[in-house]
């Protein structure tokens, strides 16, 4: 005979009156009374996130924005819900927090202090977003590049930029930051969102960022021609973002022993931007290669096409 059985048989023989009287009318109305405000906080959790989440759409927020922000209502309810109890059905045990928060505040105050710190953090980011899951950001004083993947109330997941590549392309590698550490280090944000509009409403997300191509040109190069060839690489590989942003590639030079630095300046996607310089300096060199107008400068060489030629002419 099954456990089951025997507790459904025992029932059954006292009644419910019997059983109450078993285990005590008040216990068991206080039992039948949490697990009530347990289902009752959970519907109100379910009916308010749903809320949370029109309103958000609503107003034109992400999906991104809504999974935060439900988070931190989550957090919120679970922290309640256990007070919510005590004050309701066990009145009489609500002196024993209060006793700890008294004696207790300043060892624990000391001891959480990250965590605290780090919690605060968290509620600010949630808040303000001053970064929003999907961003690319950057900690200067940390040396750490990467998208942020998610913000929790002790961590910062992003996806790590860099590090295994010398480029700036996402590698796979998930990095943890503390929320506390974004209280004494800045952040970079390269993709945030514009801010237009009296009522300062997010607008579409702004994912362009200035980049350069680096050319250094002979003394003799024809500066015209290598300006044409430059420009237009770089108009044909950003044409997108050229009519995106309205901001055409520009040229900026500087002066050297061996020759002159051109630089090629232009915008470009800020989670995109290695494969396309890759592409404009493809172009670039290929249209070098075919005009002789044109030449790259190289230390102790005054041309690379003229030093290649004098080492075919040298005598072995």
């Amino acid at each position: 005979m099954s456990v089951v059985t025997l507790i459904v048989g025992f029932v059954v023989q006292l009644g419910l009156d019997g059983v109450l009287e078993f285990l005590g009318r008040e216990a068991v109305r206080t039992s039948i009374g949490i697990l009530v405000v347990i289902a009752g906080v959970f519907v109100f959790y379910k009916l308010s996130s749903k809320v949370i989440r029109t309103a958000i759409l609503k107003a034109k927020g992400r999906e991104e924005d809504v999974k935060m922000l439900i988070n931190l209502w989550r957090a919120l309810i679970a922290f309640l819900t256990p007070l919510l109890i005590v004050a309701v059905f066990f009145p009489q045990f609500w002196v024993i927090p209060t006793f700890f928060g008294a004696f207790g505040g300043l060892f624990l105050g000391w001891a959480l202090q990250p965590v605290v710190s780090g919690l605060a953090a968290w509620l600010l980011i949630t808040l303000k977003r001053p970064f929003r899951l999907g961003d690319r950001i950057h900690l200067p004083t940390l040396n750490l590049k990467g998208d942020v993947l998610d913000v929790g109330p002790m961590y910062t997941v992003l996806n790590q930029v860099g590090g295994s590549v010398e480029s700036e392309e996402a590698v796979g590698r998930n990095i943890l930051i503390p929320n506390n550490m974004f209280f004494g280090h800045p952040a970079v944000n390269f993709t945030p969102r514009v801010e237009k509009g009296p009522l300062r409403q997010p607008a579409e997300k702004s994912v362009y960022t200035l980049d350069e191509v680096v050319v250094r040109i002979t003394y003799d190069t024809d500066w015209e021609v290598a300006e044409s060839i430059l420009l237009n690489a770089a108009r044909n590989v950003t044409a997108d973002v050229i009519k995106a942003t309205r901001k055409e590639p520009y040229i900026r030079s500087d002066m050297y022993d061996y020759g002159v630095y051109l630089r090629l300046r232009y915008m470009t996607l800020a989670t995109d931007r290695p494969r396309i310089k890759y592409e404009i300096e493809k172009r670039i060199f290929k249209d070098f290669s075919k005009n002789d107008k044109v030449d790259f400068a190289i230390p102790f060489v005054y041309s690379a096409k003229k030093g290649t030629q004098e080492m075919s002419n040298t005598p072995s």
